[in-house]
């Protein structure tokens, strides 16, 4: 597919389409195949299409007139993502049964108060809901019954009681808790709240281990891998010029170059810049890494806006920060978005964009009336915001400490900014993976064993 995807590109044809319910020219691809049950010929449907949050996907559906065999997949045809992705939703009642949910091959299903688990690549790829991926599991589960019960009467009858306790899931009589883990970060969970924050569902974005980045296929680097170290008058240099190196455009993949450069902010710290610009697509992406370590101390910065100069100030959002309006409910997690050096309108209009604009869950036959009004007036809400005409908070709440929002009155305090430092949480100390690290006495600890 992505030799297509390429010759598209160079021929100026959009091969993946953005989802429009209103797109009559967006139909799917029809070709004869062979049935997998019967062996005679059925037809198979191809959509390639391009879900925001999801890069490009590929949606197959086959049915046999023959023997009305059918089966539907959805598989990711973009790139894997940086990190993977680990979605725990608390299934509290039946409508969030409804929730829509796209699972990639390589994502793992669990339900732990069943000790239920769908392994990574066991399944294809699927656009769903939790009822679809239930019963999805209770149809595989089915598939072998009448030879289990001839062959293994015993587990035939344990089989059929699990079956049971999957199927009893969809009343959501008890609550149960739902662990969607992708290394690949394809795989998605709906937030029917949107804008606002989604207190039954968590989204943890991880580095992965060199065992997945194998499964993945991706070629890990050598452990043994020497790095020479660079005498200070080079290191000096390197912060007065811009590093270029070849990599894919996040968008359709096509070769492109992504710049990088050391900046020190001032009243702050250094920051690595990364830039990435495609000629094919014209796709164009910044990205901000912290320069420095964590720091001992999470900081939380609190602005009250109060004129529209307040948009221009510079802004220094890690991937580990966090992002609340108070006024407007939201609150957007670690990860999301990125790291990002820009001004605080810079960032509206990102979550603008992100919210509103590139929600998935707002096209097609996933939109509802209601949800789409929620959406605009919460976009309306950002504009006027943007345009000093609503009183509003901005936090900032990095666990990490390598955020940073421009003091204007600099070196003097800010009367409408507030800066706490305050101690993390155990909890947070493990989503930094501060936890597991040990600096000081693993020589000894290591000799023990």
């Amino acid at each position: 597919m992505s030799v297509i995807a390429e010759e598209a590109v160079r021929g100026g044809e959009a091969v993946f389409k953005e989802i429009n319910a209103d797109d009559d020219d967006q139909q799917p691809t029809e070709m004869e195949s062979l049935c997998m049950s019967c062996y005679q010929n059925g037809t198979t449907r191809l959509l390639l299409t391009k879900i925001p949050f999801f890069r490009e996907i590929i949606i197959s559906s086959f049915a046999c007139p023959h023997c009305n065999f059918n089966n539907t997949e959805i598989q990711s045809a973009g790139r894997i993502q940086d990190q993977g992705v680990c979605y725990t939703l608390s299934v509290r009642s039946k409508e969030d049964m409804n929730r829509e949910v796209v699972k990639a091959d390589s994502a793992t299903v669990r339900i732990p108060e069943l000790d239920f688990e769908i392994p990574a690549y066991t399944q294809k790829g699927s656009l769903s809901t939790i009822e679809g991926l239930i019963d999805r599991a209770v149809a595989g589960l089915e598939q072998d019954q009448p030879l289990r019960k001839a062959t293994a009467p015993e587990v035939s009858l344990k089989i059929d009681e699990f079956i049971e306790k999957l199927k009893n899931l969809k009343d959501v009589e008890i609550p149960f808790t739902l662990v969607i883990d992708d290394p690949s970060g394809n795989s998605f969970v709906e937030n029917p709240l949107v804008p606002q924050k989604d207190e039954a569902l968590t989204v943890t974005n991880y580095w992965r281990t060199r065992q997945q980045d194998a499964q993945l296929g991706i070629q890990a680097q050598e452990e043994d891998a020497e790095v020479e170290e660079k005498p200070s008058s080079d290191i000096e240099s390197m912060r007065n010029e811009v590093l270029k190196f070849n990599t894919n455009c996040p968008e359709c993949n096509a070769p492109a170059s992504t710049n990088m450069k050391l900046v020190q902010i001032p009243h702050f710290k250094e920051v690595i810049i990364m830039a990435t610009n495609c000629d094919t697509c014209g796709h164009r992406t910044n990205e901000v890494k912290s320069g420095g370590a964590t720091e001992d101390l999470g900081t939380k910065i609190t602005l009250h806006l109060t004129d529209p100069s307040d948009m221009s100030r510079d802004l220094l959002k890690s991937e580990t920060c966090s992002i609340i309006i108070p006024e407007l409910e939201f609150e957007l997690g670690m990860a999301v978005l990125g790291g990002k050096f820009t001004t605080l309108e810079g960032l509206l209009k990102d979550i603008k964009e992100l919210i509103v604009e590139k929600n998935p869950f707002t096209c097609g036959d996933s939109s509802t009336p209601d949800r789409k009004m929620k959406l605009q007036q919460f976009g309306q809400k950002i504009e006027k915001i943007m345009a000093g005409e609503m009183d509003a908070h901005i936090i900032l709440d990095d666990p990490a400490g390598n955020s940073y929002l421009q003091n204007v009155y600099a070196p003097d305090p800010d009367p409408e900014m507030k800066v706490e430092r305050y101690e993390r949480s155990y909890e947070q100390n493990d989503d930094l993976g501060l936890n597991d690290m040990r600096t000081e006495g693993y020589q000894e600890q290591s000799a023990e064993r």
